[in-house]
């Protein structure tokens, strides 16, 4: 059962005896544990690791308990000082067609105007959502945390992370433009910004870096992690399938990168050598699947196994509605993944249907033995994370400069 203790008081009073058992209790026993290394949930992990993602894990759990409560939407009317950079698009509603109208009409999802949060280099008066230069390359990003948490803020320890990363292994003056869609929810936390909120976001996100911005399509990287990775992808597929009823200026993006990429919401790969068991220890995110939270969310009024199966919502899954040809023409993608994360089989199952409509040279697999779930957003995986930033901004260069 989740969010058994979602109200007040006993929130508060649950939060705090799940802080001090693991603080008191769980630590040390983890750490006696660990002294270990065949005891570590992988046995070529350092002590500090293990604890990491361990003591995380129970964080996530313990959250479950209780409730999932994001930041607040940011107020275009009342900006935070606190959050430099915010940007927002203009909302298209013909832009939405095909499935994605269909799906959205069902949720009673509307296109709005969206905010985002702009990183890198600043106009000449240290403004933002400055008019592409001739030529300019842009990152546009999208956060994980399973369409139910996560926010792109600079205050976001994992964002900073990630672009830090990129900063340092990509071009420096390059641009990021990091959306911050709307989250889903549902009972009991109430209903809310069901599929495809988030993706018509994205499309609303897209408009204003090519329309109002004037950035090339080629010189536009989709970038997400988690399940922004999901985002990415998807959004490039949209911009393919329905190119004929789309405005030609919104054209292909010129790539897509998928950092720990969620493709399966239903977790639909099981049994004793799937690594949903086998990761089950080395992996802080199985209460998202298993509560079914986030496939609930995203449901809304449409049917749970629609999502589950959706080559929009999870293509990675084990019964995906997948057709030959169905990623035809997708831009060349780079997908990352951690050989020590429970989303493994599907991603794997992704990379294959991937290549088999646009070929083993579309694709860039970069599978990190021992990596945790998103890695790339975190310090202490070293020097994992910086050799797999290496490969990605090699990958990102031949693709900006096809």
């Amino acid at each position: 059962m989740v969010f058994l203790f979602r109200r007040q008081p006993l929130r508060s009073f649950y939060g705090l005896c799940n802080a001090l058992t693991i603080l008191f209790i769980r630590l040390p026993v983890w750490m006696l544990t660990f002294t270990v290394p065949s005891w570590r949930p992988v046995a070529t992990w350092t002590m500090k690791r293990s604890l990491a993602v361990t003591a995380f894990r129970a964080f996530v759990h313990g959250m479950f308990m209780t409730a999932l409560v994001p930041l607040p939407y940011p107020k275009e009317d009342k900006p935070d000082p606190k959050e430099p950079g915010i940007a927002w698009a203009d909302p298209v509603p013909d832009l939405i067609v095909g499935e994605i109208s269909d799906y959205a009409r069902a949720n009673q999802v509307d296109a709005v105007r969206t905010p985002g949060f702009w990183y890198g280099p600043r106009g000449p008066n240290g403004e933002v959502g400055q008019k592409a230069s001739p030529g300019e390359k842009v990152i546009y990003h999208f956060h994980g945390g399973g369409f139910v948490l996560g926010t792109s803020r600079p205050s976001n320890k994992a964002t900073q992370t990630l672009f830090s990363g990129f900063s340092e292994h990509f071009s420096g003056d390059t641009r990021i433009f990091a959306l911050e869609f709307r989250l889903a929810s549902t009972p009991p936390l109430g209903a809310a910004n069901h599929f495809p909120a988030a993706f018509i976001d994205a499309i609303t996100g897209y408009h204003y870096l090519v329309h109002d911005l004037g950035f090339a399509p080629a010189n536009i990287l989709l970038e997400g992690n988690s399940a922004g990775g999901l985002l990415a992808f998807s959004l490039a597929r949209y911009l393919v399938a329905y190119r004929a009823q789309l405005p030609a200026e919104l054209g292909v993006p010129c790539g897509v990168l998928m950092s720990s990429p969620t493709l399966d919401w239903a977790a639909s790969y099981t049994g004793p050598d799937a690594s949903l068991t086998r990761n089950f220890q080395s992996d802080y995110t199985d209460r998202f699947f298993s509560s079914e939270y986030s496939l609930r969310a995203l449901a809304g009024q449409l049917p749970s196994d629609l999502v589950a199966t959706s080559a929009w919502t999870s293509p990675g899954a084990r019964h995906a509605k997948i057709t030959p040809g169905m990623f035809a023409g997708v831009p060349r993608t780079c997908i990352v993944s951690g050989g020590a994360e429970i989303a493994l089989d599907a991603i794997r199952a992704f990379r294959a249907r991937l290549e088999a409509d646009v070929g083993p040279e579309g694709v860039t697999y970069i599978e990190v033995a021992g990596a945790a779930h998103d890695f790339l957003t975190v310090t202490w995986c070293e020097p994992e994370r910086t050799n797999a930033l290496r490969e990605v901004a090699t990958w990102a260069r031949e693709v900006w400069a096809a």
